[in-house]
Parts: C-alpha cells; structure tokens; sequence
C-alpha cells in the first residue's frame, strides 16, 4: 500500500471500505493546521521584540490634596443641648448658614440677665476707677499743700533764727561794750578810793563812784543773761525747725503713702474692670456660638448627633459636611522596593471605579477609558500599613478627569516607567527583577547612572 509499484491497484480497492485506514486517516495532522501553528510562532517571536512600557501598578482612592477640601466634621465650641435643627442629610449649606441651635447645661450661664448684669458690675467699677481718680488727684493737691506749707514753716523759722543770731551778735557787742565800761568804772572807783584814803576826795564821791561801779556791774551781768538768752533762743528756733521738718514729713509721708494705696487701689479696679470687660466679650460671643454654623460651602452628608435635647460637649462632631468645590488628587500606596523608582512628574495612567476602560498596562496609548496624571507628591515617612503613600494630580492636557468623580472612589494606577523589548519584560518578571531604571548617557555605552535618584524624590 506504499504505491511504489508501476502496477497500482489503487484504482480497483476502495480505501474508504476498510476501517483501519479510516482511523489512521483522521490521526494524520492537517497540513492547515501546521501552517496555523507555524504563523502563530512566527508571530509570537515578531511580538517578542515589540516595546514594552514598564510601569507599577497600585489600587488607591481618590482624594484631595487641600486640607479645607477635605470631608470635616462641624464640631461644638461649647457645651450644650440640642434645642432645633435647621438641615437635612444631603442639604446644600453656604458658608454661614446655621445648622442647629444649642441651648445652654451649665448652670452659670442660666441667668437670662446674664449680659445685663455683668455690663451693671462693669459701669459700677469705671464709677470706681473715676472715684479713685478724683481721689488721686485730692492727695496730690493735698501733698503739693504740705510741701507749700512746709516750705513756708522753714522760711519763718529760719527768719526767726536770722534774727536770734543777729541779736546775739548785738548783744555781744552790747557785752564787749559794758565789759569796758565796768573796766572803766573799777579803775575810777580805785583811784578815787586811794584818794578818799588820803583824805583828798570826799566821801559823796567815793560813794558815788562805788554805786556807778555797782551798777556797771548790774548792767553787765544783765547784759550777759540777755545774750546767753538770745542764744538759747536760738538753740530753741533751731530746735523748732527740726521739729515742723519732723511733724511735717509725717504728714507728707501720710499723704504719699494715701495716695500710693490709691493708685494701688485704681489699678486693681482696672484690672477688675479688664477682666469683667473680657467676662462680659466672652458671654457675648458665647451667645454667638449657640448657633453652629457652616465653615464653608458643601453638602451635609451625615448628621452624627440626632434628636432633640441631647447633649454635646466642648469640640464633639456634630455633622459631616463635604465641600462643593475640590481639586481632585488620587492617593496610591506602593511598596518600599519601588520607590527610588518614582519621581515628582512621572506619567500615571488611572482607571476609577464605575469608568468603564479596557486597560493595557505596557501600552498605555492603545489603553481605552482610562485618564492620565502626574506624581506631585512622595511621603518621606512610610505608612503604618509599610507602604509610602503618593500623590497623584490630574493632567489635563490628555484627558479632563470626569466631572461626576467623587472623593473616596477607588482608583487602579499604572506608573510608567522605561520602554523595553517585550521579551525583556518577560525575561524580568520570570526571574522577578525590579524594572529597568538605569539609562545610557552620551555615547558611553559602559556609563550607566540612576534615571532617579533618591534625593531627587520629594
């Protein structure tokens, strides 16, 4: 049955008669089937050499990089209960609209007086602070008085004084004077005694010479008390002059110390009246603060306290609100063996959730669906979760993000990377080798350097 015969007996047996050859004939591979196979090699070996672009993948969500973007919670300053709301969940709020009114719980601001009150202790304490200053004044008046009447104290007196030492002077002139003059009369009463001894003077005359000699004497001894009194007078005024600066110091010292406490006493109510002036600020923006406002545009989208009459305290959430306008960022994290493969300004190709794509990670231009971004933003510390968050902003110059795209949606991101052959991509992922990042610079082939190198990351 090889048909190496000139004699074939082909065309007189029916092959199709015998089973045997029937089950060998369907064994035999067709030679479409090879021709298949063979352009499929051909075509897997021409795809092996096409570019590839390395990239690393990471599942994020999307965010903002503004913190007044952010959803927040509105919080209480003060303490107290809920009395009226004025919003839903989901309600659109400007900046300043209220969003619940809140009673007070602390039982000293239950006087409904409370401003009233506090305003009377504070118009009662400048009455105060003017009382004292008249005060003040009176004793400076006082004080400059005392001084003027001490001043005209010391004048007299030091007139008197003047006076006591001139007339001690003229009286010790008036001493020297009757001193001479007793000197004279001694000498008369000597000679006129010698006389009256040998009998040439009478005795009318001796006896006259001896009264004028007696009151020469009488006038001297007077003269002299009259002098040692003058002087003691002196001694006296002096005296007196000391004893006014004295009483007079007292009473100087009496008035300074008066008006120090006054001073001292006007400035206590000064700070009295501060504090009552911050007491009486502090109760007026407290009221203020009985109505929680919005601190921005947005929506409310969870209210955490519910119900009437519930209490809250100092700083507690009140309610979410998340902003009407934001600039869009998508938070990634990768891991530690892929960061000084990452620069601010490398491409991001991203894929959010409920955004139909059809992603092809190698090449990012035949990818569909999906959006393009830059790297902003690189954490210097790594994350609890052992990753390093990074930070990923819209470019728009491709591709607007959509506007429907909402804080806390996931998101897939692609960081591009070098273009390789495929096969070398193949090659590294089975050996599982980082990506290529090493590029050749100039013309020297053998040169290679860091496409990033660590201080270079942000």
């Amino acid at each position: 049955m090889l048909n190496i015969s000139k004699n074939s007996i082909a065309k007189r047996i029916n092959l199709s008669d015998f089973k045997s050859y029937d089950l060998l004939l369907k064994t035999q591979m067709p030679k479409l089937y090879l021709t298949i196979l063979l352009v499929c090699l051909v075509l897997l070996l021409i795809g092996l050499f096409l570019p590839w672009t390395q990239n690393i993948g990471a599942k994020g969500y999307v965010t903002t990089r503004s913190p007044e973007q952010h959803p927040q919670a509105i919080q209480s300053v003060i303490a107290g209960r809920i009395d009226q709301w004025f919003i839903r969940e989901g309600d659109y709020v400007s900046e300043g609209d209220t969003i619940v009114y809140i009673t007070e719980i602390k039982s000293e601001y239950f006087d409904p007086d409370l401003l009233e009150r506090t305003s009377e202790q504070l118009h009662a304490k400048d009455m105060s602070i003017e009382a004292y200053d008249e005060k003040i004044l009176a004793l400076q008046r006082q004080y400059k008085a005392l001084e003027e009447a001490l001043n005209l104290k010391q004048q007299q007196i030091k007139s008197k004084i003047q006076q006591a030492i001139n007339k001690i002077n003229i009286d010790s002139i008036d001493f020297v004077a009757l001193s001479n003059t007793l000197k004279i009369t001694e000498n008369q009463y000597s000679r006129t005694k010698e006389l009256y001894d040998k009998g040439l003077k009478s005795l009318s005359e001796m006896q006259d010479k001896e009264f004028k000699l007696q009151e020469s004497r009488a006038k001297l001894s007077a003269q002299k008390n009259k002098w040692l009194n003058q002087k003691n007078s002196l001694i006296i005024t002096r005296l007196e002059l000391l004893a006014v600066q004295r009483d007079y110091a007292g009473k100087l010292s009496k008035s300074q110390s008066d008006l120090q406490s006054a001073i001292s006493n006007r400035l206590e109510s000064l700070a009295l009246n501060s504090k009552l002036r911050s007491t009486l600020s502090g109760y007026n923006q407290r009221q203020k603060l009985y109505y929680i406002t919005a601190p921005q545009d947005g929506y409310i989208t969870k209210i955490l306290k519910k119900g009437i009459g519930e209490n809250i305290k100092e700083g507690s959430d009140i309610a979410i609100i998340v902003p009407a306008d934001y600039d869009l960022a998508v938070e990634v994290y990768l891991q530690p063996n892929d960061l000084p493969l990452l620069s601010i300004g490398n491409r991001v190709r991203l894929r959010f959730d409920g955004w139909p794509a059809i992603v092809i990670s190698g090449w990012p231009e035949s990818s569909t669906g999906v959006f393009s971004g830059n790297i902003v933003a690189i954490d210097q510390f790594i994350s609890n979760n052992g990753y390093y968050r990074v930070l990923i902003s819209p470019d728009n110059t491709k591709k607007t993000w959509p506007e429907e795209l909402r804080v806390g949606a996931g998101t897939q991101a692609f960081i591009l990377l070098k273009d390789v052959p495929m096969w070398y991509e193949i090659w590294r992922k089975l050996n599982g080798f980082p990506p290529e990042f090493y590029t050749i610079k100039g013309s020297d082939k053998n040169e290679l350097k860091r496409k990033v190198p660590l201080k270079s990351v942000k």
